[in-house]
C-alpha cells in the first residue's frame, strides 16, 4: 500500500503544480495572488499595496476564505505588518481538509494601522474573491483519496475526503481494519475524520476505501497515514571538556519523532556571546570546538522537526566543566608483609595542574577508600596490611573545581609472607590399653588472617612427664587435620605448631595423663534443650582452678562415624551456646564438657545429651495384645527403643475407639487429625511399656493405638490396631469341649492300636490267587509254568446267568421257568464245551467262587449240573466254542459291575476251565486235548449281552452242546 501511495502522491504532484490564482481587477487598492501547495494542504497569499502614502507605514490586513460558496467563511484573519512601498507582502494559510476535496474563494483588504493618522484608520474595500478549484485539475479518471501519504502529529486530528465522479453515497474508509465515522460533503465527495490519532508504527498506516460493489470504479484508492510521536524538550543537555580543546554536549532527546520516509527531527547549538550556530550531526550528542580567549559559553540547544520547535539554554564557566582522563601508569612499590606505595599519573589540564584524587583499597573482604590531592604525578602509603594477602587497589581524579570523577584506574597486588601468629587449635581423643596411650589429635586449619601465608606442615613433639627425655618430633604435611600417636605410658606432654615459608607458629600444649573415658561413669549425663541459636547448655565451675574449657561432640548421628568437633572456652566462662552447620533436626548429640588445668591437663566436668530440635516420632512402636478377657486386655511394647527417636520420650498416648464412642474410666475424649472421635489416655512415665484397658464390654470390638510423645507432638495417628473381648460363655464352652476332645483322642489311639484285630475281623484281605491251595488241582503235563485268571489262556465251558427279582417278563425260549416268577436270583449254567469235544461228555472242572464279589452264590459244593455232550445252539457254535470269538464279545461296553447292573438285567458270572498245561503262550492256540480236572465253580462279575444267551433250545432241540438249566437241575 505505501510504494503505491507514494507514486501515486507523485503523479498527483506533477498534476497539481504549485498553481496561482488572482485578482483580475488591477484598480483594487489591493493586488492579491494565491498559489496552492498541495503536499501540505497550504495556500500561499502574496498580495501588494497600492498608492501607499508614505515609503513605510504600518498596516493591518483583514483576510477571508470561504469554503464551497462565498457566502460560507470558515476562516477570518486579522494580520498586522509594516509597509514598504512596493513590497509584496506573504501569508500562508494551512487547510485541515484537503484542498482538492472543495473549492475555496480568498478576499484582503487593509487599513492604515498608524497612531499618528488615525483619520485613516477604516478599511478599504474588498478584493476580488480569488477563486481556488484545485478539484478541478483532477479530470475524469479514477476515484481519488486526499491527503496523499500524510504526516500529522500524535494527538492531533485528520480529515481524509474520498473524491469521485459518481454520487457516493456507500462508500466506507478504513484505518488498519476500523472504520472511519463518514460525512457527505456532496455527492461526490465523502469525508472521513480521525480524531486524537495515535503512534503505530514508523511504517505508517493503511488506509483504503471501499465502494458499493454494484458500481464499478476499477480498483479503489488507498493511502498511507503517517503519525509521528510529539517532539520533546531535550533533558539533561550538559556539556564537559576533557582536554580545554573540545566541549562535548549531550542530552536526552526523548522520544524519535522521525517516521519512515519523513526525517525532519533536528538539532542545533547556538552559542550567545559568540554568535555562532552548528548543526549536531546526532540526535543526543554534539561537539563544539573550545576558543582560546573564552572561558564563559551560553549555548541554547535547538530541537524541531515538521511540527514544533523546541529549546533549552546552558550557561557555564569552562573551569568548572572539567572531566579529567583516567589516570594511568598505576604501580606498587616497596612492598612488605604490612606495607605497599602506589603511584599513578594523570593527564595534564595545562594550568590546571592540581587534582583531588580518591583511592580505594579492596582486601579481607572490606574496601576501604582514601582521599589524596596530588599533581600530574601522585603516590599513596598503605599501612597495617595482613601478611600474605591480596590486595586490589583502584584511583581516580577529579579538577580543583570538582565536576566528575575520571574513570577507575587500579591494579593488584599482594604482601609477603610472615610466620603464622597464632597456635593451632589443637584437640585430643585418648584410649589407654595395657600401660600405652593412643592419641588421636586433631587441630583447625588457621584462618587466612593468621596463617600469614600457605601452612606447608604441622610439626608434633611429645616427651614424657616422668623424667627428663628428649622429646620425640613428628611431621605432618599440610592439608592433613589429625595424626594419630601410640604413646608409652599415658603421661605425655604434647606440643603443636604450624609452620609456612616464614616461619612456625606459637605452640599448642597439652597434658596427657590417661583415659579421660574412664571418668564418664562417674558423671551423670544431663539432658539439655535446643534453641533457634543452637544447644545450649551450662555447667558448675570445678574447685581447682582452670585455664579453661573445652565442649566437644560428634557432628554426626552415630558414634561409629564422629567427626569430632570441639570449642574452647574462657577460664570464666559457665554456659554456651553451640551451634554447627552440620546439625540435623530429630538427631541426638552427645556432649562433654572438660576442664583445662593450668597444667594443660584435662578433665571430665559434665555431660550433656539433647537435640539441636526436637521432632515428633514418625513412628508408632509394635504393639502386642496379652490377657484377654472379657472386660480388658493388656498393651505391652517392650521393644520400642526410646533413644533412637527424634526427641525425648516424654510419655504415650493411648487411643480408644469403639462404634459405641463411649470412653471408659480414665479416658477422655478425643478428637484426630482426620476428625474421627476417640478415647485417649497420657502415660507421662516414659519407661512404662504396658498399659491394661479395663472395664470394657464383653464380646466388643475395639481399635487402639499407642502413639509416642515428645517436645515436638505425638507420633502418627495411624494405623489402629483392633481386637475383640471374649465372649461371655466362653468359659462354659471350654469345659464342654476339653473333656469330649480327649475322649475323642482316647478312642483314636485305642482305634489305631486294635487298627489291625479290626482289620482282620472286618475288612479280611481278598485271597491270592497264586497262594490258593486249589493250584495243586491242576496236573499240567508238560509246562510248569500256570497262567491264572488270564482269559486268553483258559477254555471257556460254562456261563452263569444271574436274574435280578423283578417283575419284568422275559423268558427266554425253551427255558423251563420265568425269570420273573421267582422271588431270589437264580444261576443258569451255560456249559461251553469245544466242538472237537462234543462227542464226549465233560470231564471234572474247576469252580472259583468268590464270595467277595458276589453274595448270590449257588449252594455249598455246587460244582454245575450233570454233564452230558450238548450241542451250541444255531449260531452259537463258533462263538461259543471259540474263546477268541468269546472274549470279543465280552467288550468294555458290555462290562458292568454288580452295583451298576440295572433292575430286571441278566448278569453273566463267568466259570473257565483251565488252559492247556501245553500252551506256551497266551495267543497260541492249544495243540493237545484238553484234560479236564474236577471242576471248581469261578464266579466273575462280567456283563454279557442277553443275545449270547438267547434263544435257548427246546427239548426237541438238536443243539444239545449247549444247555440252559437251573441251579441244581441235572440233564437226563
Amino acid at each position: 500500500m505505501a510504494p503505491m501511495a507514494v507514486f501515486q502522491a507523485t503523479f498527483l504532484l506533477a498534476l497539481l503544480p504549485l498553481s496561482a490564482y488572482q485578482s483580475e481587477v488591477s484598480s483594487e487598492p489591493l493586488s492579491l495572488n494565491v498559489s496552492i501547495s498541495s503536499a501540505q494542504q497550504r495556500l500561499h497569499l502574496k498580495w501588494s499595496v497600492h498608492n501607499l502614502t508614505h515609503p513605510e507605514l504600518k498596516m493591518a490586513f483583514q483576510i477571508e476564505i470561504s469554503r464551497i460558496k462565498k457566502s460560507n467563511v470558515i476562516w477570518v484573519e486579522n494580520y498586522s505588518t509594516t509597509v514598504q512601498q512596493n513590497q509584496t507582502l506573504h501569508w500562508t494559510w494551512e487547510s485541515e481538509l484537503p484542498l482538492e476535496c472543495a473549492m475555496h474563494f480568498v478576499r484582503i483588504r487593509g487599513k492604515e494601522d498608524d497612531a499618528w493618522a488615525p483619520q485613516q484608520r477604516v478599511w478599504s474595500s474588498w478584493s476580488s474573491w480569488v477563486k481556488v478549484d484545485a478539484q478541478s485539475l483532477l479530470g475524469q479518471g479514477p476515484p481519488h483519496i486526499f491527503p496523499i501519504d500524510k504526516l500529522v502529529e500524535e494527538g492531533s486530528n485528520v480529515t481524509i475526503c474520498y473524491i469521485s465522479r459518481h454520487n457516493e453515497s456507500k462508500v466506507s474508509c478504513l484505518l488498519n481494519g476500523q472504520r472511519i465515522p463518514k460525512e457527505q460533503l456532496d455527492t461526490h465527495v465523502s469525508v472521513f475524520t480521525l480524531t486524537n490519532v495515535s503512534f503505530i508504527s514508523t511504517w505508517g498506516s493503511n488506509l483504503y476505501c471501499e465502494n458499493d460493489p454494484d458500481i464499478k470504479t476499477g480498483a479503489e484508492p488507498g493511502t498511507v497515514l503517517f503519525v509521528s510521536k510529539v517532539l520533546e524538550e531535550p533533558k539533561g543537555f550538559s556539556c564537559e571538556t576533557r582536554d580545554f580543546g573540545t566541549l562535548n554536549c549531550t542530552w536526552d532527546p526523548g522520544s524519535d519523532t522521525d517516521v519512515w520516509i519523513y526525517h525532519s527531527q533536528r538539532y542545533a547549538l547556538f552559542e550567545s556571546f559568540s554568535g555562532k550556530k552548528k548543526s549536531c550531526q546526532q540526535k543526543n550528542w554534539c561537539t563544539w570546538q573550545v576558543a582560546q580567549d573564552s572561558q564563559m559559553y551560553n549555548f541554547t540547544l535547538i530541537a524541531e522537526n515538521y511540527f514544533r520547535k523546541r529549546s533549552v539554554n546552558l550557561l557555564f564557566n569552562l573551569a568548572h566543566r572539567v572531566h579529567p582522563m583516567t589516570p594511568f601508569n598505576v604501580l606498587f612499590e616497596s612492598v612488605s608483609t604490612t606495607n605497599a606505595t602506589m603511584t599513578w599519573k594523570v593527564h595534564s589540564l595545562g594550568n590546571f595542574s592540581t587534582f583531588l584524587c580518591q583511592v580505594e583499597l579492596h582486601g579481607e573482604g572490606r574496601a576501604i577508600q582514601h582521599n589524596a590531592s596530588s599533581q600530574v604525578d601522585g603516590q599513596y602509603f598503605f599501612s597495617g596490611l595482613a601478611p600474605a594477602t591480596e590486595y586490589a587497589a583502584r584511583v581516580r581524579c577529579a579538577a580543583k573545581h570538582f565536576w566528575k570523577w575520571s574513570e577507575w584506574a587500579g591494579q593488584n597486588f599482594s604482601t609477603l609472607q610472615a610466620a603464622p601468629s597464632k597456635a593451632p587449635d589443637v584437640w585430643r581423643s585418648v584410649r589407654s590399653t595395657l600401660g600405652s596411650c593412643n592419641v588421636t589429635l586433631f587441630w583447625k586449619p588457621l584462618s587466612k588472617s593468621q596463617a600469614h601465608g600457605e601452612v606447608l606442615f604441622y610439626s608434633v613433639a611429645t616427651k614424657k612427664q616422668d623424667r627428663l627425655s628428649s622429646s620425640k618430633l613428628f611431621s605432618v604435611p599440610a592439608p592433613a587435620n589429625g595424626t594419630e600417636l601410640s604413646l608409652d605410658g599415658c603421661s605425655h606432654q604434647i606440643r603443636v605448631t604450624a609452620s609456612n615459608g616464614a616461619g612456625a607458629s606459637p605452640a599448642s600444649v597439652m597434658v596427657v595423663t590417661g583415659d579421660p573415658g574412664n571418668q564418664t561413669a562417674e558423671v551423670k549425663e544431663e539432658r539439655i534443650q535446643g534453641t533457634e541459636g543452637g544447644v545450649s547448655m551450662s555447667w558448675k565451675p570445678p574447685p581447682g582452678d582452670v585455664i579453661g574449657y573445652v565442649v566437644d561432640w560428634c557432628d554426626g548421628p552415630r558414634e561409629s562415624s564422629c567427626d569430632l568437633q570441639w570449642e574452647n572456652l574462657g577460664p570464666n566462662a559457665t554456659s554456651t551456646v553451640i551451634s554447627s552447620d552440620a546439625f540435623r533436626p530429630g538427631v541426638r548429640y552427645n556432649f562433654r564438657i572438660y576442664g583445662i588445668s593450668p597444667e594443660r591437663t584435662a578433665y571430665l566436668l559434665a555431660r550433656k545429651t539433647g537435640y539441636s530440635q526436637e521432632l515428633a516420632p514418625a513412628n508408632n512402636p509394635r504393639v502386642d495384645i496379652s490377657n484377654l478377657t472379657l472386660h480388658s486386655f493388656t498393651l505391652s511394647w517392650k521393644d520400642y527403643a526410646t533413644d533412637s527417636q527424634p526427641g525425648f520420650i516424654q510419655g504415650y498416648r493411648v487411643y480408644l475407639r469403639s462404634k459405641e464412642e463411649q470412653c471408659p474410666p480414665g479416658f477422655t475424649k478425643a478428637v484426630l487429625p482426620d476428625t474421627s472421635v476417640c478415647c485417649k489416655h497420657d502415660i507421662d512415665n516414659p519407661e512404662q511399656k504396658t498399659f491394661v484397658v479395663e472395664n470394657l464390654q464383653p464380646e466388643s470390638f475395639y481399635e487402639f493405638l499407642v502413639t509416642p510423645r515428645t517436645r515436638a507432638g505425638e507420633g502418627p495417628a495411624h494405623p489402629f490396631g483392633k481386637v475383640t473381648t471374649r465372649e461371655q460363655h466362653a468359659h462354659a464352652l471350654i469345659r464342654i469341649i476339653l473333656p469330649m476332645v480327649f475322649l475323642l483322642l482316647l478312642l483314636t489311639v485305642l482305634c489305631y492300636v486294635k487298627s489291625q484285630w479290626m482289620k482282620e475281623t472286618c475288612y479280611p484281605d481278598i485271597p491270592d490267587p497264586y497262594k490258593s491251595s486249589v493250584l495243586s488241582l491242576l496236573k499240567p503235563k508238560e509246562n510248569a509254568h500256570l497262567t491264572i485268571m488270564s482269559a486268553h489262556d483258559c477254555i471257556p465251558d460254562k456261563l452263569e446267568v444271574v436274574n435280578k427279582p423283578e417283575g419284568i417278563k422275559a423268558q427266554f425260549p425253551g427255558a423251563r421257568k420265568s425269570l420273573a416268577e421267582t422271588d431270589r436270583a437264580k444261576h443258569d449254567y451255560i456249559y461251553l464245551l469245544p466242538t472237537e469235544k462234543s462227542s464226549t461228555g465233560l470231564g471234572p472242572g474247576i469252580c472259583f467262587e468268590n464270595l467277595t464279589y458276589n453274595q448270590a452264590a449257588p449252594d455249598a459244593g455246587f460244582c454245575g449240573p450233570d454233564p452230558a455232550p450238548h450241542t451250541g445252539p444255531p449260531g452259537l457254535g463258533d462263538l461259543l466254542t471259540a474263546p477268541g470269538n468269546l472274549l470279543r464279545s465280552l467288550e468294555p461296553s458290555y462290562m458292568n459291575s454288580p452295583g451298576e447292573t440295572p433292575a430286571g438285567e441278566t448278569t453273566l458270572n463267568y466259570v473257565s476251565q483251565v488252559a492247556s498245561p501245553t500252551s506256551g503262550h497266551k495267543d497260541s492256540p492249544p495243540t493237545n486235548s484238553l484234560e479236564l480236572a474236577p471242576r471248581s465253580e469261578y464266579r466273575m462279575q462280567t456283563a454279557v449281552p442277553l443275545g449270547l444267551a438267547s434263544p435257548s433250545p427246546n427239548e426237541n432241540s438238536s443243539l444239545s452242546p449247549v444247555s440252559l438249566l437251573d441251579p441244581g437241575e441235572h440233564r437226563g
